[in-house]
């Protein structure tokens, strides 16, 4: 039987869009001594309809329609200095991408979004040509007026770290210098940032969470920010993908499972964690995986397609219980737990095969508990499955950061 990996690299001519694809490190503009960019070409208009139509449809068959393109776009390649909180603050360099609308506007608004999972090392927004998700915001965003801004994280992109992949304050520290680097860049550029909105899918919606927290810890004001398919919490839901399996899960868990596990044990100083809990005939890919030395059609291959096949038997038994560091950092890595003011809508799908109805909309009765910011969970609907959701989800939050514009 052929397997649908939700994670293929979807190549649909997308640099016949851009102009002036460049792929060195070479030719960066400096804007300070942190910051630094990289023009790598335009989308046209017809190019970006083409994202919002064929592009989206080879994407997910699910079916939306979106507002056509009214403006080209303009892509910036970044490169900027930061620190990785997990190794106290060791100097780094990151990547990520500015989108900027060519409608001749001096002052537009602006959307971070946060990338969900990928399994390569440039399937990230710095290379919006081998990232379908990066493309579908900018065409949608970028086309109709929005600045679009995207961090790579540590470890993607141009980014020499290991993968940080789920690791709480590099995430966060990623994205806010991200933030801050393309404020410098705009100011270089003549165009003046508006309003702030963010914006997630998959894990790049847990990520968006944590930078929401973030920012309004440092009193940095959001609009209003949109996740959807979000693994609110990670224990919870690896317990549920662990212990209450469905047939429908998605066959790529343990790809996930083998990122967690490697990126936790560099990060948070683990050593010998994936060794603990991967089946030892799984273990080289899964080094490997991580390490981009390999595909994901390869790992799949080379190991098993279920967690309860992936994970050694003594792991199953114990799981995530008791009082190990291993726990109390997947509990202490939920991205919900605090009293939002920011306007939220958390968008799920009724067929999503990694992420639960329940799990993706966890913050709405937080924060009515908590007496914080309006949440609301919204319906992708019944046939919505982790990239319809997605395809439903930008559509319908583009329409409501309008109307907050209004």
């Amino acid at each position: 039987m052929k397997v649908k990996f939700l994670i293929t690299v979807l190549y649909i001519s997308a640099s016949l869009f851009i102009q002036n694809p460049v792929r060195s490190q070479e030719d960066f503009t400096s804007v300070t001594q942190d910051v630094k960019y990289q023009f790598i070409g335009n989308y046209t208009i017809a190019g970006l309809d083409s994202i919002l139509t064929t592009q989206a449809a080879n994407f997910s068959g699910f079916d939306v329609t979106y507002t056509p393109a009214q403006n080209p776009v303009k892509l910036y390649r970044v490169l900027y200095n930061s620190v990785i909180p997990e190794f106290n603050d060791r100097p780094t360099v990151a990547s990520g991408l500015i989108a900027v609308p060519d409608n001749g506007k001096e002052k537009m608004p602006v959307v971070s979004y946060q990338h969900g999972t990928v399994f390569t090392k440039t399937d990230v927004p710095s290379f919006p040509e081998e990232s379908m998700e990066t493309r579908l915001m900018i065409a949608q965003f970028a086309g109709q007026g929005y600045i679009v801004i995207a961090a790579d994280y540590f470890g993607k992109g141009l980014s020499e770290e290991p993968d940080s992949y789920e690791v709480k304050e590099s995430t966060q520290q990623a994205c806010i210098d991200m933030l801050k680097a393309s404020d410098e860049i705009l100011k270089s550029l003549n165009v003046t940032p508006g309003p702030l909105f963010l914006s997630g899918w998959s894990m790049g919606a847990w990520s968006t969470l944590l930078f929401l927290e973030k920012l309004e810890g440092l009193g940095i004001p959001v609009t209003a920010a949109a996740t959807a398919c979000t693994p609110t919490d990670i224990f919870a839901l690896v317990n549920r993908w662990i212990y209450a399996p469905e047939e429908s899960d998605a066959v790529w868990l343990p790809g996930i499972l083998a990122l967690q596990l490697s990126s936790y044990e560099i990060y948070y100083q683990m050593p010998g964690l994936m060794e603990s809990v991967v089946k030892p005939e799984y273990q080289q890919a899964t080094s490997d995986f991580y390490r981009n030395k390999i595909t994901f059609e390869e790992f799949y291959t080379r190991t098993a397609s279920r967690l309860s096949e992936y994970l050694k038997p003594e792991f199953i038994s114990k799981g995530l219980t008791g009082g190990s560091r291993l726990v109390q950092i997947a509990q202490d890595n939920n991205s919900y737990r605090w009293r939002s003011h920011t306007p939220l809508n958390l968008y799920y799908g009724d067929a999503d095969e990694a992420v639960p109805e329940y799990i993706a909309t966890l913050p709405a009765d937080y924060q009515q508990l908590m007496g914080g910011g309006k949440t609301t969970s919204v319906p992708a609907g019944k046939t919505a499955d982790h990239r319809g959701t997605f395809k439903f989800a930008v559509k319908d939050q583009k329409s409501w950061f309008d109307g907050m514009l209004k």
